[in-house]
């Protein structure tokens, strides 16, 4: 959950670190350091609790100079939010360093030893384990040798790590490794200089050319390039990927927030996921990265959809599409229970993971439990060539570019529209849907980024949204309504809310209100509720009745038109009229801007609530 950051070639370090670290601070924000080889060839290590900011603060009020740094923003695991705990921790004599993502499983067990042997900590992390563990190697066994030192010390570990090491000793290079699933390690190339991050946004503006690190598998990093090595010490070979991201696409620009861009880009977002993927001529989906056969999609007898948090509700919608037009049976699972259970699962299942990341570690879990069992495993996945991607049979990008805010949006509406891709593709494939059927959803699917667009344009520039968070801004608790395809959307819409603005709110399936929930409706529960004019539109109406009959105040996302729901609710939230198998990506989107702007009313930190972070890497 932790950000990295590692520079070396011939600029200053620091600037470039502090820019990185602040493109991950979405990753981690309760303390943040760096530390960079002085022109005396010493160590210079800053550290500051809370946000970047106060470790910017301190680099201005003693700056650092030198061309090598690493630094590190934490969310914190070992050891509460403290100066003594952030990132980068130092060997006893200050000539070695280590920021860290991840958790050493076996770190008591390591720290009575170390302690044993003379080693006294500084902090409460885990962390400090591995900077000591390298230390002692380097002294006793490895010759002062680093590579060897860092090898030998990541074979004690147990548990998901991914490290980097500074040592002034070795102002030549950095040394990269990753263990298991603790998030990514990319590296980056540039001209006489080299980049080492956690995800691809942070060297973005320097490189396109990215290598991955796989477990167990190191990098040693210099200004010339970069040799990939095993534990074992043997040379790996790496090509590296190019990123098409525009770097601009991880700025604000003229947004307050990261949240505020990501929702109102979508309308481009949904072009770019459709972008290459709707053949007219043949009124066929194309998913050619799925690798999947039409023998072995014929061939499959059950879907299992594992994701975690905004991912798991898209899920949700995707197995409405899914059993609906290509009559396959779909299971939604969260990805954190999968594997606990001994689930069922055979050749001729298939599993689907659903992570913006790609790096999610209970993804990846229940993605390698899935690979045991013989099932074809894919990713719905947003980084590009993540872990999630390098480790399935196949993957379909949401191609929604770098979402920075921690509570996601533009990810939902991308996997959500990449499912329905992949529902069309597997009828198809599996003669389930007539061509007829299937050139209405393409028609249908082509104009869902323009409705999208006149949706937020209208919403951007009403004022509209900002007038309902100041009606509704103090109120403590909120339940969301929906039914059907629309179920998941109140849950999504529920835990927007409860992510940035804190406050209490459930989604519930609409039905089941009169089975408990309904006792709590007063003047002091307002209720959301999902209700276009679809199948269940009339069961949505008493649904509302119900609640107004009790005194509840009522918001409806409902089409823009329906005067019958302007009647009867307080507030409409209002959407375009469009096919029913669209309007949950339509539907999601007022639901995600009334979460902001409640948020903005109570002066809540947008885009890094509190305890939160974008990439869950540690269980």
């Amino acid at each position: 959950m932790c950000g990295i950051v590692g520079y070396i070639g011939g600029q200053e370090a620091a600037p470039i670190v502090l820019h990185g670290l602040r493109q991950l601070e979405y990753r981690g924000y309760d303390s943040a350091g760096l530390a960079v080889i002085g022109g005396d060839g010493a160590l210079q290590v800053r550290r500051e609790p809370g946000k970047l900011l106060n470790l910017e603060a301190a680099v201005t009020q003693a700056p650092v100079q030198g061309c090598v740094g690493v630094g590190h923003t934490r969310w914190a695991t070992h050891g509460p939010p403290s100066q003594r705990n952030a990132h980068p921790h130092s060997s006893p004599d200050g000539e070695l360093v280590v920021v860290q993502n991840g958790i050493v499983e076996n770190f008591l067990e390591l720290r009575q030893s170390l302690e044993a042997a003379g080693y006294t900590f500084r902090s409460d992390t885990d962390t400090e384990v591995i900077v000591h563990l390298i230390d002692q190697h380097y002294h006793n066994g490895s010759a002062a040798d680093l590579e060897h030192a860092v090898r030998a010390a990541l074979q004690e570990l147990k548990g998901p790590s991914a490290i980097v090491v500074l040592s002034s000793r070795h102002p030549d290079r950095l040394l990269a490794a990753r263990l298991g699933n603790a998030g990514g390690v990319t590296i980056g190339y540039g001209q006489g200089e080299m980049f080492v991050a956690s995800d691809i946004p942070a060297i973005l503006r320097h490189t396109r050319e990215i290598a991955f690190l796989e477990s167990r598998q190191m990098a040693i990093v210099t200004a010339a390039g970069a040799v990939f090595k095993n534990l074992d010490g043997d040379v790996v070979e790496k090509e590296c990927t190019r990123i098409d991201w525009n770097p601009t696409a991880a700025e604000k620009g003229e947004f307050r927030h990261f949240m505020q861009k990501e929702i109102f880009e979508q309308g481009r977002s949904l072009t770019d996921t459709l972008r290459s993927r709707l053949d007219f001529q043949r009124h066929s989906v194309s998913l050619d990265s799925l690798n999947l056969t039409p023998d072995a999609a014929r061939r499959l007898s059950k879907m299992t959809i594992v994701a975690c948090g905004t991912s798991y509700y898209a899920g949700l919608v995707g197995k409405y599409y899914i059993e609906r037009l290509a009559r396959l049976p779909v299971e939604v699972d969260y990805a954190s229970e999968f594997r606990y259970r001994q689930p069922l699962v055979t050749p001729d299942h298939l599993v689907l993971a659903i992570t913006q990341s790609g790096e999610t570690v209970d993804t990846l879990a229940a993605l390698e439990e899935a690979h045991t069992h013989g099932a074809f495993t894919a990713a719905i996945v947003n980084a590009i060539g993540s872990q999630a991607v390098r480790v399935t049979d196949g993957h379909i990008y949401m191609q929604a570019g770098p979402e920075i805010g921690v509570a996601s949006t533009k990810a939902f509406t991308a996997s959500a529209t990449d499912l329905l891709l992949l529902a069309l593709y597997l009828a198809e494939q599996r003669g389930v849907l007539a061509t007829p059927q299937r050139a209405e959803m393409l028609r249908a699917l082509s104009t869902l980024p323009g409705l999208a667009g006149e949706l937020l344009e209208d919403a951007q520039h009403s004022g509209y949204y900002q007038e309902l968070a100041e009606h509704y801004h103090t109120f403590y608790n909120f339940l969301y309504l929906g039914r059907g395809i629309h179920y998941p959307i109140a849950r999504e819409g529920a835990l927007k809310l409860k992510e940035i603005s804190y406050i209490h709110a459930e989604g519930y399936p609409a039905g089941e209100m009169k089975h408990g929930p309904i006792a709590l409706i007063d003047a002091n529960l307002p209720t959301v509720v999902v209700a276009p004019r679809d199948g269940v539109y009339d069961k949505m109406i008493s649904q509302i009745e119900q609640v107004k009959a009790r005194g509840g105040p009522v918001l409806a996302v409902a089409h823009a038109g329906d005067g019958v729901i302007r009647g009867k609710a307080d507030h409409v939230l209002p959407i375009p009229a469009t096919p029913d198998l669209l309007t949950p990506i339509l539907a999601v989107m007022p639901l995600q801007i009334f979460a902001y702007e409640m948020a903005v009313r109570r002066g809540a930190d947008v885009d890094q609530p509190r305890n939160l972070a974008k990439s869950v890497t540690v269980e």
